[in-house]
């Protein structure tokens, strides 16, 4: 038990942004009111110093350049309706539990193309003017525009076999 709360508690702390590592000395490494039993020496973490900060790996670099969050209409305008590519518009609500879902499986299913298709993320929330003049009645709502024009959509989740072939339709594939 004490264990898995030592593990909590580290887990908690890591995933802070202002955790500080100190070097372990032999008092503290020695000491007998510390448990030690599941970090190394050079694994142990403290807020007391402000040593080095540790720097957390970014999970999703790779999926960068995939998508792009619309800021206004006039963005909206500029980067989907005036693209040369065709561009899937992925309507979603931060409330939305299917919608975190489906949201990175688009983006791996877009990213798999290669640069041929991009993405944009519309929060209905932010840009209700969007979502009304596209028809967005349910979220996730994902749109398929192509020379400014509606090529294909669906509502819901879909698996990932499905997803591949919307992409491949929205390209002309």
């Amino acid at each position: 038990m004490a264990h898995r709360l030592l593990v909590r508690r580290i887990w908690t702390l890591s995933t802070k942004k202002d955790i500080r590592c100190i070097p372990v000395t032999a008092a503290t490494a020695s000491s007998p009111s510390y448990s030690t039993s599941l970090l190394s020496t050079a694994a142990r973490v403290s807020l007391l110093s402000p040593a080095r900060t540790l720097v957390r790996p970014l999970a999703h670099t790779s999926r960068r350049g995939v998508s792009f969050n619309v800021q206004d209409h006039e963005d909206f305008t500029d980067r989907v309706i005036n693209s040369e590519l065709p561009v899937l518009v992925d309507f979603h609500a931060q409330w939305c539990g299917p919608c975190k879902i489906l949201g990175p499986r688009l983006e791996k299913a877009v990213a798999k193309h290669k640069g041929r298709v991009a993405m944009a993320k519309v929060d209905i929330d932010d840009h209700t003017d969007l979502a009304i003049e596209y028809g967005v009645s349910a979220v996730p709502t994902v749109i398929a525009i192509r020379g400014g024009d509606v090529v294909d959509r669906f509502v819901g989740i879909k698996d990932d076999d499905q997803l591949d072939s919307f992409v491949s339709k929205a390209i002309g594939q």
